[in-house]
């Protein structure tokens, strides 16, 4: 099927569920369409905006558009298929650099860490020496990367030299610390809430390393993308995707209750696993107002010097503009 028809029928499905809210607000409000995948954690706050009638009292109707994958979510902002989409800022600048106008709206600071069983022996960074780390997200993964960064300043040995990876998908890495496979484990977030909700213990979190490297954890990681010309032309809603936004994340930190009806999109496996998964949500809330380009450069940069162009894209600096808060 080809990808615009595909689009247009799950922009179908989105409009029929939400024929439950308010007529007017279906004939009057402009839509914003948003890329997401079904069962993404990004699904939680836009399940949120349009439960509360956050987007409606911000002046436009939340259209999510579901895709199959990260990849199809960014070919489908490429190709303006949708209005913006959840993505990090590396992504982002890279795109911005080449003339797509891209900028960056934050939404989470969450990260991961350093997770091995709850009876290893393992107590420190140290004591993986060799052993072998599962590692989400491939050899550019930003966490790998900035925990590698760690270990060559403060243990003087690089991780990925004195240590045996494994690279895979995150399901694959979970499934490698429950079964023995690997002695630790990198993964993102929300799979490592899961490992957490099972017994497995976290002996160094990305923010930790990150502000012992200098950086500033608090730097959001993942953020709307938006397009310069689409924020031009429609800066109302610009902006009223900004405050729905926040308004749906100080709802969900501190209302149990917009957890509760969440949960049956969340997949936890039982109350513990839901409880590690709100609690991981929360962490990454990001604090209201623009990202600072100072602290996002110096992140960058301790990123480049490990990834090198692999994970840069040829970038020597973030592009100017990157990142967009509403005025």
């Amino acid at each position: 099927m080809p990808f615009s028809r595909r689009i247009a029928l799950l922009a179908g499905a989105a409009a029929l569920a939400g024929l439950a809210r308010p007529a007017f607000a279906q004939d009057q409000a402009p839509a914003i369409r948003v890329g997401t995948l079904e069962n993404g954690t990004v699904a939680w706050e836009i399940e949120t905006i349009r439960r509360g009638g956050l987007d409606i009292a911000n002046g436009f109707r939340l259209v999510p558009m579901i895709l199959a994958g990260n990849p199809a979510t960014q070919v489908a902002m490429q190709g303006a298929e949708v209005d913006t989409i959840v993505s990090d800022w590396l992504w982002v600048a890279q795109q911005r650099a080449r003339g797509t106008g891209f900028r960056f709206l934050p939404y989470s600071t969450a990260v991961g860490g350093v997770m091995v069983p709850a009876d290893s022996p393992v107590q420190t960074l140290a004591d993986l020496h060799g052993k072998k780390i599962g590692i989400a997200g491939g050899p550019v993964d930003k966490s790998w990367l900035i925990l590698r960064a760690w270990s060559r300043e403060k243990l003087g040995a690089d991780l990925a030299e004195v240590t045996q990876q494994v690279f895979g998908a995150p399901p694959m890495i979970l499934n490698a610390a429950e079964t023995g496979e690997v002695d630790a484990a990198i993964n993102f977030w929300h799979f490592q809430a899961r490992m957490q909700a099972q017994g497995m213990r976290e002996i160094m979190s990305v923010e930790t390393a990150a502000g012992d490297l200098g950086l500033d954890p608090s730097t959001p990681l993942l953020g709307y993308v938006l397009r310069d010309d689409w924020i031009a032309a429609n800066p109302a809603l610009a902006a009223g995707l900004a405050r729905a936004s926040r308004a749906a994340k100080d709802l969900l930190a501190r209302d149990d209750a917009a957890w509760d009806a969440l949960r049956p999109i969340m997949e936890a496996a039982d109350d513990a696993e839901f409880e590690a998964l709100k609690a991981g949500w929360r962490a990454g809330i990001p604090a209201p107002g623009p990202v600072d380009a100072a602290n996002a450069q110096k992140m960058f940069a301790t990123m480049a010097e490990l990834g090198g162009e692999e994970l840069t894209g040829g970038l020597a600096t973030l592009p100017e503009g990157l990142f967009w808060w509403p005025e």
